[in-house]
């Protein structure tokens, strides 16, 4: 029961992860160093005179897709998310080698069940802290917002097709 339960546990946090992944793949080898620098902002950033922000650009989390964001905004919302990069980049790359190391011995004929469980603990924990980085990085961008952008990103949030949070029997 115990060895399902980290094993549904495990499938879960990967289902949630695979877009990091994807974008982590596309930027860098599984064991390189990032294919390009991070010199400048992040796509869909803008700064100087004259800019105007690109609602559903690039580079920005999907809850602030559309909000405009003033310059010193946009500042924070970097510095934050840069800020995050390392973590998330070695989190990836144990995540990745474990699950690597997983399929290698689940395929080899000296399968040992301690160390599959011991491999799948390690993806579970790297993607559980991928998982808590990004809701610790969602409420700093959240606390950059003025109380209308907050709005505006609950109000999108709410709108978005996909799975919906439940509601109580009261329709609160």
């Amino acid at each position: 029961m115990k060895h399902l339960s980290i094993t549904v546990s495990l499938l879960l946090l990967s289902a949630c992860s695979m877009p990091l992944l994807a974008l982590a793949q596309q930027e860098s080898a599984p064991d390189g160093p990032l294919a390009r620098a991070m010199s400048g902002p992040p796509p869909g950033f803008g700064h100087g005179p004259g800019h105007v922000p690109i609602p559903g650009a690039p580079g920005l989390p999907p809850f602030l897709h559309g909000i405009e964001l003033s310059e010193a905004q946009q500042d924070k919302v970097f510095a934050a998310t840069y800020a995050q990069a390392p973590l998330l980049r070695e989190q990836e790359k144990i995540a990745f080698k474990a699950h690597a190391q997983l399929r290698e011995l689940a395929a080899s004929s000296t399968y040992d069940d301690a160390k599959a469980g011991a491999l799948a603990n390690t993806a579970a924990q790297a993607m559980a802290t991928i998982s808590l980085q990004q809701a610790r990085l969602e409420q700093q961008l959240l606390a950059v917002l003025t109380p209308e952008q907050r709005k505006q990103a609950q109000q999108r949030r709410d709108s978005r097709p996909g799975p919906r949070r439940p509601q109580s029997a009261t329709g609160d």
